[in-house]
């Protein structure tokens, strides 16, 4: 690993490919193809950039670098669009992207990371979300 802070072998080119083949299969996709298509539209433009941001978000988580600078948890929160079942057709189409374009050992720990993340955004999105006198959900 050219990073002795990174999570694991993997480059920048490869996130860039990964994000790259993600998000055209999102915008194919029966569910979130419209949810994505409804908050960035239709400009190749916007899509690029959002590619760009998420691909940063990644080297960031992976690769250690500082090259993303956000609050993902508020995005998703101030978005109301993105619903809980959308959390695990996302991260299906993740995994079969990361499996088609990675080694196995680097698909499976990207994947293990992605739900790992996917179960806190689950979590707060549920609390912030839920009446104020529900009891709190439990498993995601």
């Amino acid at each position: 690993m050219s990073n002795p802070l990174q999570r694991f072998p993997i480059t920048p080119d490869e996130i860039t490919r990964v994000m790259t083949r993600f998000y055209a299969r999102i915008r194919l996709h029966p569910v979130l193809g419209p949810v994505f298509n409804g908050i960035l539209g239709d400009d190749r433009a916007v899509w690029g950039e959002h590619e760009d941001k998420i691909a940063g978000f990644w080297r960031n988580a992976l690769l250690r670098e500082q090259s993303y600078s956000g609050n993902p948890m508020q995005v998703h929160l101030a978005t109301p669009q993105i619903l809980d079942e959308h959390f695990p057709l996302w991260l299906d189409l993740f995994e079969e992207v990361l499996t088609a374009e990675l080694p196995p050992e680097t698909a499976a720990a990207w994947g293990a990371l992605a739900h790992r993340i996917a179960r806190g955004f689950r979590m707060r999105m549920s609390e912030d979300r839920a009446p104020k006198d529900a009891p709190p959900q439990l498993s995601f």
